[in-house]
């Protein structure tokens, strides 16, 4: 099903006679009917704004055919992510049980048997996934002997010939290097949310060094791996502005993951309104228009959507799962769950990793 990409319009025009009537929808279904599957990293926030806010349906159907432009919408990758390193965690991310700051009964644990490590990521190669993440709840990556048996983990998991991903914190160049060197495939670092909500969620590091530490990792030849969080209590202007600040890096991320927050009882966002489904819809549509060759990754709250909720998400862009009952510490759908998900759905699975046709 997959087509060549082309720079052609994606909607046919909906008639300049009757945008007075459809008023504030008016300035959306413009800018869907100049969207093109050729990236381009010079976005205009507002030109990402009128997208977002672009009647539902019709955001759902751009999205859907630069999807189909760029990418096998029958094919979905599936990844598993574990947590090597938990709990302990110095940073007070609002949102997540890791932190020490926060009582949610995440206790802080060491770094993992490297052969439990191999054991986890074998066993999801047999269930289908061919990108293995990893995750350790530390501030930041320092060059010392964890690390090196980090390293060391990275190696025995390469083995298997799946893409590594890992995400340890803020990471300088040296040791990106490194990682690249050990067999790294990318490295997830997510900005989480717009800049000027940022503060209202995270203090002890801040946004520039989140850019850095993406930097480092494409300085070293890593793919990057870079997305959010809906529902933390940022305003649609907060989304598209998050959206924005990855659409117009210096390349797009390979991946983008859309994650809907997982409320954890203890932490400060435990009494925020469940992400509805239209929220998510949102987002995905809107990264897959602005980012077109990206994988967009449907993340976190799986677990509390349906197959179909989720069909269409697959339907608005999202071409990436992560698989496996568990997302580092919180719940997800495990593997025999999305297998009949995929059935359903017609979908296969994505055996072997390629970049985007996308021109």
């Amino acid at each position: 099903m997959r087509q060549s990409c082309g720079s052609q319009a994606l909607l046919e025009n909906q008639g300049a006679s009757t945008t007075d009537e459809i008023g504030s929808d008016a300035a959306g279904l413009r800018a869907l009917n100049m969207v093109s599957a050729v990236p381009r990293m010079d976005w205009k926030k507002e030109e990402i704004a009128a997208i977002f806010n672009a009647p539902l349906l019709e955001l759902i159907f751009a999205a859907a055919k630069v999807h189909r432009e760029c990418h096998d919408s029958t094919a979905v990758q599936q990844c598993t992510l574990l947590s090597i390193k938990t709990g302990g965690c110095s940073e007070d991310c609002s949102y997540c049980p890791q932190s020490a700051r926060y009582d949610t009964g995440v206790k802080a644990e060491k770094l993992l048997d490297p052969e439990a490590v191999y054991a986890a990521a074998q066993c999801a190669k047999n269930a289908g996934s061919t990108r293995f993440c990893m995750g350790a709840a530390w501030r930041e990556a320092r060059d010392n002997n964890q690390f090196d048996q980090v390293l060391d983990i990275v190696r025995k998991v390469k083995s298997l010939d799946m893409e590594v991903c890992v995400t340890l914190g803020m990471l300088g160049p040296d040791e990106a290097r490194r990682l690249k060197e050990a067999g790294v495939t990318a490295y997830n670092h997510n900005l989480d949310t717009g800049e000027e909500f940022y503060d209202k969620i995270i203090t002890t590091r801040t946004y520039q060094d989140r850019l850095d530490t993406i930097n480092n990792v494409r300085d070293a030849g890593m793919s990057v791996c870079c997305g959010g969080i809906v529902g933390l209590g940022e305003t649609p202007a907060d989304r598209v502005d998050l959206l924005h600040t990855l659409a117009t890096m210096r390349e797009h991320p390979e991946s983008v993951p859309v994650n809907a927050l997982v409320r954890v009882e203890g932490t400060p966002l435990a009494d925020q309104p469940q992400v509805e489904i239209w929220e998510m819809l949102r987002m995905i549509a809107t990264a897959r228009i602005v980012m077109p060759r990206a994988r967009v990754r449907l993340s976190a709250g799986r677990l509390q959507m349906s197959h179909a909720e989720q069909a269409l998400c697959f339907l608005a862009g999202a071409s990436s799962i992560f698989t496996g009952e568990k997302l580092l510490t919180t719940g997800n759908p495990g593997y025999d769950e999305d297998r009949e998900m995929f059935q359903i759905l017609g979908l296969k699975t994505l055996s072997t990793p390629k970049e985007s046709t996308c021109c």
